[in-house]
């Protein structure tokens, strides 16, 4: 892996939902929605001075939103963030860095 660079896509994982249904709230407040179908469906990370994850999150029948959250080193005792999305997304675009 390119330092920097972001991981091949790869089907969420649980541990993937949690990180998504954490800054769920955070994403909400910033769209101005709520979401009654969250599920995450595939995901990369890059690694940074902690980890961004880029996650495809199905919000309903045919709609998507791409997250990005970052997750701080362990010794800086900080939450998860919700630092970018993107709406209006379909099952098959491709995640990007943002």
């Amino acid at each position: 892996m390119i330092p920097g660079g972001l991981t091949e896509a790869k089907p969420a994982t649980p541990e993937i939902q949690d990180i998504a249904d954490e800054v769920k709230p955070q994403l909400e407040e910033k769209t101005n929605e709520t979401y009654e179908e969250f599920e995450a469906v595939e995901y990369k990370t890059q690694v940074v001075a902690g980890i961004n994850y880029y996650i495809k999150v199905r919000i309903g029948h045919n709609s998507y939103i791409h997250i990005k959250i970052f997750k701080p080193l362990p010794q800086q005792q900080q939450s998860l963030t919700l630092t970018g999305y993107q709406t209006d997304k379909s099952k098959d675009d491709e995640l990007t860095g943002f």
